[in-house]
Order: C-alpha cells, then sequence, then structure tokens
C-alpha cells in the first residue's frame, strides 16, 4: 500500500478511498445490529414493543438516502479513475503535482511472456533481458505485452497493476517508478507447472546507474535472433538472469504473430487473406459477399454480387518487398482439385527451365 510507483501510488489511494466510503455503512450497521440484540432482547422489559409498527418516512429517508450517496461517489470515482488510470492512456504526469516535462519520451519496454521465464525487449536500445527488468527513475515506460503460449499476467505491485499477457495479441501499460531500488515482478495468472518460480527482478535506476546498466548488456551480452529465440521460447524452471546486446529488430513482430518459426504463415497475413475472403475450394462457401458489402444500385440498376476471395498467395522464393514485379504461374489441376496459381518472380523462360522449385497446392 506504499508503492513506489505514481499509477501505483493512485491506485492504492482508490482502495483507501472506496474502503472508507463502504465503511460508512458498515460500521454503522454493525454497531445498530449489537444495540438492537442488546435492547431488545427478552429480558429488557423497559423496551417498548410496537407490533403494529410498519413505517418510518425518517427511518427510510436514512436507509435509502445514505447507501445511495455511496453509491453515486463510488461510481464517480470509478469513472474517473477507470479513464485516468487506463494503462493504454499515455501518462501526462510522473508524480503528484509533478507534470510531465515537454519533449520526454517514454522508454519502449516488449515484454514477452515464456514458460515459464519473461523475456524484455528493448527495441531502441536493441538490447533484450531475461529475468530483468531495468528503467530510470522518473522517466515514463510504455510496455507492450504478449505471451509466447498460454495467459500470463504481469505484475509489478511497486510499478502499476497487473496486465494479462496472452499469445497472439498485444496490451498495454504506461507507468513509470519513482524511487530507485530493486522491486519484484511475477506472473499472477496460473500457467502450469513453472508457475510458482516465474519471478523477475525491477530494478528502477538513475538515469547514470541506467546507462550503465545498459552499457553492460551491450557488453557483455550474446545476440538474440530467431532460431535463438526458438531455443529460449523451450519450456525451463528457474531460468537464470541472461542478456542480449543485439536482437533481430524484427522478433518481437513475429513472436506477436506467432511466425518466428519461418515456416509459418503469420498471423497478419492469415486476416489479410481472410480480409481478401479466404481461399481454397473448401472455404467457398464463406467467401461470398455480405449484404453490406455489395454495391449499391445507382440510377435504376441492378447491383451486382460481388464475391471476393484470394486466387494466389507468395512463396517463400517470392518477392515480399511490394515492389518487385511478381507473375502469377498456373499450374496444372490434379483430378477432382481446382488449380492453384503461384505467385514467383517475374523471370526469363531460360530461368524458369533452370528453376526446380516445388509448388505447394
Amino acid at each position: 500500500m506504499k508503492p513506489s510507483g505514481d499509477i501505483a501510488s493512485q491506485q492504492s489511494d482508490l482502495i483507501v478511498i472506496s474502503t472508507i466510503l463502504m465503511l460508512l455503512i458498515i460500521v454503522p450497521v454493525m454497531a445498530l445490529t449489537v444495540l438492537f440484540a442488546w435492547r431488545y432482547r427478552q429480558s429488557n422489559k423497559d423496551a417498548v414493543y410496537d407490533p403494529d409498527w410498519h413505517h418510518s418516512t425518517r427511518l427510510e429517508i436514512v436507509i435509502w438516502a445514505a447507501p445511495l450517496a455511496i453509491i453515486v461517489a463510488l461510481g464517480a470515482i470509478t469513472w474517473v479513475s477507470t479513464h485516468l488510470l487506463d494503462p493504454y492512456r499515455p501518462l501526462d504526469r510522473i508524480a503528484a503535482n509533478r507534470p510531465l516535462p515537454e519533449g520526454v519520451k517514454p522508454l519502449v519496454v516488449e515484454a514477452v511472456a515464456l514458460d515459464w521465464k519473461w523475456l524484455f525487449l528493448y527495441p531502441e536500445l536493441g538490447i533484450a533481458t531475461v529475468n530483468e527488468l531495468a528503467a530510470p527513475v522518473d522517466q515514463p515506460i510504455a510496455f507492450k505485452i504478449t505471451s509466447s503460449t498460454v495467459m500470463n499476467s504481469f505484475f509489478v505491485p511497486a510499478l502499476a497493476g497487473q496486465i494479462y499477457a496472452m499469445p497472439g495479441m498485444e496490451t498495454k501499460l504506461h507507468a513509470v517508478i519513482n524511487k530507485a531500488g530493486e522491486y519484484d515482478g511475477f506472473s499472477a495468472n496460473y500457467s502450469g507447472a513453472g508457475f510458482s518460480d516465474m519471478r523477475f527482478k525491477f530494478h528502477g535506476l538513475a538515469r547514470e546507474d541506467f546507462d550503465k546498466w545498459v552499457q553492460s548488456v551491450k557488453d557483455g551480452g550474446g545476440s538474440l535472433d530467431r532460431a535463438g529465440y526458438l531455443e529460449l521460447e523451450r519450456p525451463s524452471v528457474r531460468e537464470p538472469v541472461k542478456r542480449f546486446a543485439a536482437v533481430d529488430p524484427a522478433l518481437y513482430d513475429a513472436i506477436l504473430n506467432m511466425c518466428v518459426d519461418t515456416a509459418k504463415m503469420c498471423m497478419k497475413d492469415m486476416m489479410r487473406i481472410d480480409a481478401k475472403g479466404g481461399m481454397g475450394m473448401a472455404g467457398i462457401g464463406n467467401v461470398f459477399a455480405l449484404k453490406y458489402d455489395r454495391p449499391r444500385a445507382r440510377g435504376g440498376e441492378q447491383a451486382a454480387t460481388v464475391k471476393r476471395f484470394v486466387a494466389a498467395v507468395c512463396t517463400p522464393e517470392a518477392p515480399r518487398d511490394g515492389e518487385t514485379p511478381e507473375v502469377a504461374t498456373p499450374r496444372p489441376a490434379a483430378a477432382g482439385r481446382a488449380s492453384l496459381e503461384t505467385l514467383t518472380p517475374r523471370m526469363s523462360v531460360a530461368e524458369r527451365a533452370q528453376a526446380d522449385r516445388p509448388v505447394a497446392e
């Protein structure tokens, strides 16, 4: 309840205020319960006995007005704090009565929940760490959070509230640490056998100390590419701290789209194909345009029904830079199957004759 980060501090104040408001009703009710039990006990013959009593306007006003006022107060506090403490909302202050200085950019950290360890990527610094997180004091931190396999929850109690990490999805958290020190971080969502040891240390450092920490990572760390990540991704328990001085800049995007293995299609490419209507004979019934996709009739003409589907995809050999010309190379249809055109780079007849590349159906 005495955190070192401004967001967590505001959340702490919210808990205290809400508790006090609720105690305004709970304490009187508990006290009156004891009072009534004592005053109207069977042995107290002096207590007023009125079996025909059924209504009191004053009592009704007290019974309903007080809780209603507290509910209104709690609702207002909840509405305001929900927007001010939205984890996706960039910070506009670094502490109470300390607005965010102009020109200050947040430190971007990409957090990946693995089995059972945490990987932190610093895209602007070109470094990465495992089970170790550091940030300078009084500088906003912009977290991008995802997971490699199952749902986890990123939580540094001294910094801010917990945020879920989910595979194929990205959640965000904006926070700031105001005091130098070493703080505990962990996963707050059960994720399997090694969950209990899925912990890391968060270091709040002065600017000079943070620069030294970054330099130490660059001096003593290795490199992390796709192949190295696939090895790191394998389940392990109580993984020691690891540092990487160089990181593939496209690694986080590949993790997020679940295509670190280049043999797999990225989720964003799948969604792009689905947005165009899908592909393949098996899904032909799902590629018909919906009513709101059809062009409206103009001038009394009847609108034509639009059918969308993907006729071809790029092979790994085909360029994806969006600039190199590509040409569709048809393949004869097999018995009972529709033909599939595969996009390949434009080449001469001689080059095509020498090419011996398998084409997927």
